[in-house]
């Protein structure tokens, strides 16, 4: 009975035993089937993950000469919405102030197919007029109407880069210079319109060797004013890397009122928006003014937002006189920030 006892439990352990040797290996194959699936997965991950590829930084533009720095602009064209704000406006810009003497009347319109000329296209002109500043000092010629200028020197001026795009963009501006037409009362003290001209006259690429260059002939009035003894103003270089069309009013306006260091003038916000000829709605020209004030980054000016009651005015204040820098005048810019606050 013994012998019977022991063989029973014997082979009873037997039993468990191998039941849980079963139990173990499928557990150790369920973890390690596991495993291998966690391991595919993340390889699959790793090779969906796409690799980190830095982004080319953009070619940096060339150092300017002075030549290259001399662009001028024109002063009466400073004074009245001869451009459009708007890269694509259509509809025509109109003009009409008493100077006291005259009735000034500017009316700026398009031809069938193309959006006026704005104060973007206006670049190649500052840079035209650049050009014929150089011979005019000069004392010994007068100017040509027709200018020839490489195109790669030209990009360069404006600081853009010289690629396709550049160019279709140039191209495009010169046929906004030429088919946008001008009648106005300025030049005409009886108070009658000009007869309607073009800023330019005409344009073309011509190739002499490897060198692109480009024949700008400007119109009889444009060229008239440009060459009367005193009529540009230096441009500042930075000008060109101003992209809001906003802050290049702003600036143009600056330069033509305040001519040394620590000339402040002010004009009402209703005259800035007369004299822009912004599309805009007077409150969200109101708005962006503002705003463009507290930014305060138009170069060679300090521009201070003045509260006066149901109105308000800007004024600017030059910071420089060219050639010589000067510092900010903290108490202006101090008394501008407490007012804001």
């Amino acid at each position: 009975m013994r012998k019977f006892l022991s063989s029973f439990f014997l082979k009873l352990a037997r039993t468990f035993g191998e039941k849980e040797a079963q139990q173990l290996s499928i557990q150790e194959q369920t973890e390690t089937s596991k495993e291998i699936i966690e391991a595919s997965e993340a390889s699959k991950e790793i090779k969906l993950k796409e690799p980190k590829v830095k982004k080319p930084k953009p070619p940096r533009l060339p150092e300017l000469s002075p030549q290259e720095r001399a662009a001028r602009d024109i002063t009466e064209m400073m004074e009245v919405p001869f451009l459009a704000l708007s890269k694509n406006r259509k509809e025509p810009i109109i003009y009409e102030k008493h100077d006291g003497k005259n009735m000034i009347k500017v009316k700026v319109s398009r031809h069938t197919g193309h959006f006026l000329a704005s104060i973007y296209d206006w670049d190649i002109v500052l840079y035209v007029a650049g050009k014929m500043q150089e011979i005019l000092n000069k004392g010994s010629d007068i100017p040509p109407r027709t200018m020839i200028i490489p195109r790669h020197e030209l990009l360069k001026a404006l600081r853009k880069h010289d690629g396709k795009k550049e160019e279709l963009d140039l191209r495009a501006a010169l046929s906004r210079l030429q088919r946008t037409g001008i009648d106005t009362t300025i030049r005409n003290e009886d108070g009658r319109y000009d007869a309607g001209f073009g800023f330019l006259d005409s344009w073309g690429y011509t190739k002499r060797k490897d060198i692109r260059e480009i024949h700008i002939t400007l119109s009889q009035w444009l060229y008239d004013g440009i060459c009367v003894k005193g009529a540009l103003l230096m441009v500042d270089s930075e000008y060109f890397s101003i992209t809001s069309a906003l802050k290049r009013f702003l600036y143009r306006t600056a330069r033509k009122h305040t001519g040394g260091h620590g000339d402040i003038w002010e004009f009402s916000v209703e005259k800035l928006y007369e004299k822009s000829g912004s599309e805009s709605e007077f409150r969200f020209f109101k708005r962006d003014l503002k705003e463009i004030v507290k930014q305060n980054d138009i170069p060679g000016y300090f521009l201070r937002w003045i509260d006066k009651g149901a109105k308000a005015s800007v004024s600017f204040k030059n910071l420089k006189k060219l050639p010589l820098l000067v510092e900010v005048d903290e108490q202006f810019r101090e008394e501008n920030l407490l007012q804001e606050s």
